[in-house]
């Protein structure tokens, strides 16, 4: 019997690395899917302008898992510019492709990230204007 999913899929959904919480997360963002019932936090922080580190707590089926725990290493050493890059598309072929009718798993690991984008942006432009 064929796997629906990639053997990379799966190692990310039964292994995955980031799975967790930062704390003084620099940015975070949460995201939903009504249709679906997933949800996802991600977390990110930042050095010298780069992500360093993304966790991310997930609810949801083994391709928002996998597809969460993917993008967090994807955006590691970006800056939030180049992390806002990353497609849906990318997290799929990262993943080496998902079943048509979990590419929204992949959509909603990139609105997470962008969200946690945001956020981080949002938090440094009041900072910025308090000093």
């Amino acid at each position: 019997m064929k796997s629906y999913y990639t053997k990379k899929a799966i190692n990310h959904f039964i292994k995955p690395k980031n799975f967790g919480t930062l704390k003084g997360a620099d940015g975070i963002g949460e995201v939903g899917n009504i249709k679906c019932g997933d949800l996802m936090k991600l977390y990110i922080k930042l050095e010298k302008g780069r992500i360093v580190d993304v966790k991310f707590h997930t609810l949801g089926c083994a391709a928002a898992i996998a597809t969460s725990d993917v993008i967090c290493e994807m955006a590691k050493g970006k800056t939030p510019e180049e992390a806002l890059k990353i497609t849906y598309e990318d997290i799929v072929k990262e993943l080496g492709d998902l079943p048509k009718i979990k590419i929204h798993c992949a959509t909603l690991a990139q609105e997470g990230l962008k969200s946690a984008i945001i956020n981080y942006e949002k938090k440094k432009k009041k900072q910025d204007s308090s000093e």
